[in-house]
């Protein structure tokens, strides 16, 4: 064999190493949470932004667009309505089922409450679990000033997403308000949950995809990832003499942690990110800190990230996972079942809240009928409860591809 063709042998071996990860933003928050990692430089994982709104998907910086729903929208948005954004999911599920195959793992994040994020993110964390992907969904929670059936759906939502992934961060964009000032303006305030959302993911694959102190694998983060349902989120900044031992103490009493604390997870994941000035030392004394506080018996890894931005800064994210399991452990002490179960069940249709009028779509088809989610018989909606890649030998056209966006 030839040194050149050695050498490129070698090559093709090195870019299969590492486990492939892939972040898909669904809907508008979804989409912005995209936007806002590639707008810090992410690396070492794939974006794809995936919508009803063709117009939103336009102005979105992933390489990857997916419109789902062409025929159902017709390119419009889902008009606040999770059936829709579910329906829209359903219609394309062969394009979906392309975009996730190869991934190790994959971030779902969506700000659940609408139309798009809320009813299509289960679908598609579905045909990620049959692909055997670790599956880490990221969603806020609406603010109590979008109303309460926005909440509704959110918590309808979010019910789903428990049964369809591995673990999800839920991040209440109310307790976001509890961070920033009085005069803080609406948009600024949703651009706050936006970047949340960034820095949940972000604080979960720099651990794989950069260099520091302390390095951490895929399997590490999957040890503490897989099946653990519910999980919460903590950051916390600091510089000065005691920065990182401050911004630990940030993180593990961040308002993000909701009603719990790291004493209830079965797993804890911690990211520690400083520039070059930070130590080993430093390191130590935060990692001891979270280790005192935490169960003797729960799953404890942490890694360093080194970020020459981060200056004299010193940031220290927290994810507890695992407080599904241990709700299950007290209620069931004898051989508890699997945290996420082998095989799953079509997912019901999303529940209709009744205070809204149904979203109409007009065909432009002369004498077609228009098309009315609330009209739907059970029977009818059978058909799309069986996602479209389990029926493609009756349907090899849905192959085809028309709404990629380039």
């Amino acid at each position: 064999m030839s040194e050149d063709s050695s050498r490129l042998k070698f090559h093709l071996v090195e870019d299969h190493l590492g486990a492939k990860i892939k972040v898909i933003g669904l809907g508008g928050g979804g989409g912005n949470a995209v936007n806002r990692m590639i707008e810090h430089g992410v690396q070492g994982v794939e974006f794809i932004a995936v919508n009803t709104d063709l117009q939103a998907l336009n102005s979105n910086r992933a390489r990857t667009k997916i419109q789902i729903g062409g025929q159902l929208t017709k390119g419009l948005g889902s008009g606040g309505r999770p059936e829709v954004g579910r329906q829209a999911a359903m219609e394309d599920t062969e394009r979906l089922l392309e975009i996730l195959e190869g991934a190790d793992m994959v971030f779902l994040t969506t700000g659940l409450g609408g139309g798009t994020g809320t009813g299509a993110t289960p679908i598609i964390a579905n045909i990620a679990a049959e692909l055997d992907i670790l599956v880490i969904a990221i969603v806020t929670l609406p603010f109590g000033f979008e109303g309460r059936v926005r909440a509704k759906q959110a918590e309808e939502g979010l019910k789903e997403l428990k049964s369809a992934v591995d673990t999800v961060i839920a991040i209440p964009n109310e307790r976001l308000l509890q961070t920033v000032n009085l005069n803080t303006s609406v948009q600024d305030a949703f651009r706050l949950a936006d970047d949340i959302l960034r820095q949940a993911a972000q604080g979960i694959s720099d651990l794989i995809t950069k260099p520091g102190l302390i390095n951490l694998d895929f399997a590490d983060v999957k040890s503490v990832m897989k099946g653990m349902g519910m999980a919460f989120m903590g950051t916390g900044l600091a510089s000065g003499e005691n920065r990182a031992l401050e911004a630990a103490e940030k993180a593990i009493s961040s308002p993000l942690l909701v009603d719990t604390s790291i004493e209830g997870a079965h797993g804890v994941l911690i990211n520690i990110t400083g520039g070059k000035t930070m130590t080993l030392h430093e390191v130590s004394k935060a990692s001891q800190l979270i280790h005192s506080l935490a169960d003797p018996d729960a799953n404890i890894i942490f890694g360093t990230v080194i970020d020459e931005g981060m200056k004299e800064t010193v940031k220290v994210t927290v994810i507890a996972t695992g407080f599904d399991q241990v709700e299950d452990k007290k209620a069931v002490p004898a051989d508890p079942a699997p945290a996420r179960p082998a095989a799953r069940k079509a997912l019901p249709p999303f529940p209709v809240v009744p205070e809204t009028p149904p979203y109409v779509f007009e065909s432009k088809s002369a004498g077609a009928p228009a098309w009315e989610p609330s009209s739907f018989s059970d029977k009818q909606w059978e058909t799309y409860e069986t996602p479209s890649f389990i029926r493609r030998t009756k349907h090899a056209s849905l192959r085809k591809s028309p709404h990629d966006i380039s």
